[in-house]
């Protein structure tokens, strides 16, 4: 049994809440709690640590390592195992709805007998939550929305936790058959994935034991013919909208030997799967005008990481070789800032020691640089949660916000807007705050901001993190109008997940992004150059 680093954070997460259901041990509660949200913010395969490695990490203890020992073993615990038996599952799901801790939870279910989503969406309907103590009008209709939103995503996966299953199927499917290949919304890489479509030539045989639901998603497989294989995989992985704007049903040959082939034979611009969502890409197809998309060969640097100043799981030394190792000629460190006090955010002090120990390390590791930056909380008035005389001493700065999700469309972009306008932001963080399947974003203004940071000459950020991928893609095409450079950050809070970017390249190349207009595809003098500029 191989059970995921992310698997065993959700399971002592899910442990915290169900203790706190059940009224337990506040103590254990947090320090479960704490435990899990450490895990999560790291890729280390747990699987490869020893149990007495396990205890050294702040946070875990001997407790809660015997507990990942467990999960390793048997994917579950002995107590959670105990807390499922004694909970109906609809209760289990209600924990997983945004707004809804165990406290709310234990209200909705013991005093109004909630015990599943569904429940839950006809109570609010009904207007039936406005009667609990700490309920009210507004509670309820963002318990409704919430609710809607989570029964609306059920079913559906991120693409990194499908590509987890799907490579392993793939590699199998390779010594079975001459051509395999993912198709549909796998190879578009959309971020989002209802199910794992799989094209493979027909000189495979034995291949139905994929399709007969042993796994935690669909499993689609084409078989078609070896010779066809190339014209059969553009058509599976292309929209409707995509096929129907060119000829593909004309062709009558179908022998290729690639699908830029395939395109060649109607006479039309090769289009990357990534664009075969019937959306932007058309008319530039139609004018032969679709750029060479950024790849990840392409960057240059690594920008927005935290570290053990901040709530990182590695010293800087340790994030900046793994990006030097990686080829990259920069690390941007951007811990956060004192705000975010439950991420441990620096104080001005521990930024006077964070910047001496960079100006050490650059001597040390040079060429390769580190750049001095911070994730600075945007206020709810839109300020920087430091003075100018503490921002002026950072090389770059991530504006973020981090707190008081709950805007509308006006207030949300007047607050990023004064932020963007502050002389000493150079990237606006993870734009919308969403997290993909799990919380809707706060509403903005796409092009009012975009404008905003191209009048001011700020960055947008491309939180390359595969729960986030925020800005969505969607809005690229308007940001590279504008001229406003996208960076491709992976929010790094280990060394494992500074490979996150290329999630964030894959969803860049479905808006169009070329090395040109992306920020940390400047080499080191450009860089430099940059920010010299900036300031």
């Amino acid at each position: 049994m191989h059970t995921t680093t992310e698997q065993i954070a959700d399971a002592i997460e899910l442990t915290s809440k169900l203790l706190e259901l059940h009224n337990e041990n506040p103590f254990k509660i947090k320090s479960l709690a704490n435990a899990a949200y450490t895990i999560s913010k790291s890729n280390i395969d747990l699987q490869q640590t020893l149990p007495q490695d396990l205890e050294r990490i702040e946070g875990i203890g001997k407790s809660i390592a015997q507990k990942i020992s467990e999960l390793i073993e048997t994917g579950s615990t002995k107590e959670l195992s105990q807390l499922l038996e004694k909970t109906p599952q609809g209760v289990v799901e209600l924990l997983g709805i945004k707004g809804l801790g165990p406290k709310k939870v234990r209200q909705l279910w013991h005093e109004l007998g909630i015990d599943s989503p569904l429940n839950l969406l006809y109570a609010c309907n009904e207007n039936r939550l406005i009667a609990l103590k700490g309920f009210g009008q507004k509670t309820q209709q963002s318990i409704l929305q919430n609710t809607e939103f989570k029964l609306s995503n059920k079913g559906r996966l991120h693409y990194a936790y499908a590509e987890k299953i799907g490579d392993k199927i793939i590699t199998e499917l390779k010594q079975k058959a001459s051509l395999v290949c993912y198709t549909g919304a796998m190879h578009r890489k959309c971020e989002i994935i209802e199910q794992i479509e799989i094209i493979i030539s027909d000189d495979a045989k034995n291949i139905n034991d994929y399709n007969n639901g042993n796994y935690s998603i669909p499993i689609k497989i084409t078989q078609v013919p070896k010779e066809s294989f190339y014209y059969h995989l553009v058509i599976t992985s292309s929209s409707p909208e995509h096929l129907a704007a060119f000829t593909f049903t004309k062709i009558t040959e179908r022998n290729f030997d690639s699908e830029i082939a395939v395109y060649e034979n109607i006479s039309t611009q090769y289009c990357e799967p990534e664009l075969r969502e019937g959306l932007f890409e058309i008319e530039r197809i139609k004018k032969n005008q679709l750029p060479q998309l950024i790849t990840q060969k392409d960057l240059r640097g690594c920008l927005h990481n935290h570290s053990t100043y901040s709530d990182g799981l590695n010293t800087i030394e340790e994030m900046a070789m793994a990006c030097k190792n990686l080829g990259l000629e920069y690390f941007g460190i951007a811990d956060h800032s004192q705000t975010a006090v439950y991420a441990n955010g620096l104080k001005p002090e521990q930024i006077i020691q964070q910047h001496y120990e960079i100006e050490l390390l650059n001597k040390k590791i040079a060429p390769f640089k580190i750049f001095k930056g911070i994730e600075s909380d945007v206020l709810n008035n839109g300020d920087l949660d430091y003075p100018d005389e503490i921002l002026k001493t950072f090389d770059f700065v991530v504006a973020s916000i981090h707190q008081n999700f709950k805007m509308d469309e006006y207030k949300a972009t007047e607050r990023l807007i004064k932020a963007i306008e502050n002389p000493y932001t150079s990237i606006l963080g993870h734009l919308t705050g969403r997290l993909l399947l799990d919380r809707m974003g706060y509403p903005v203004n796409h092009k009012k901001i975009i404008d905003a940071c191209a009048a001011n000459g700020v960055s947008i950020e491309l939180n390359a993190h595969p729960y986030r991928l925020d800005m969505d893609w969607r809005h690229l095409p308007y940001c590279i109008e504008k001229g406003v450079l996208i960076s491709i950050n992976p929010d790094a809070h280990h060394v494992s997940s500074i490979t996150d970017m290329r999630y964030g390249v894959n969803v860049a190349r479905k808006g169009l992004l070329t090395s040109a207009n992306c920020l940390n595809a400047m080499s080191l003098v450009q860089f430099e150059n940059f920010l010299k500029t900036k300031k």
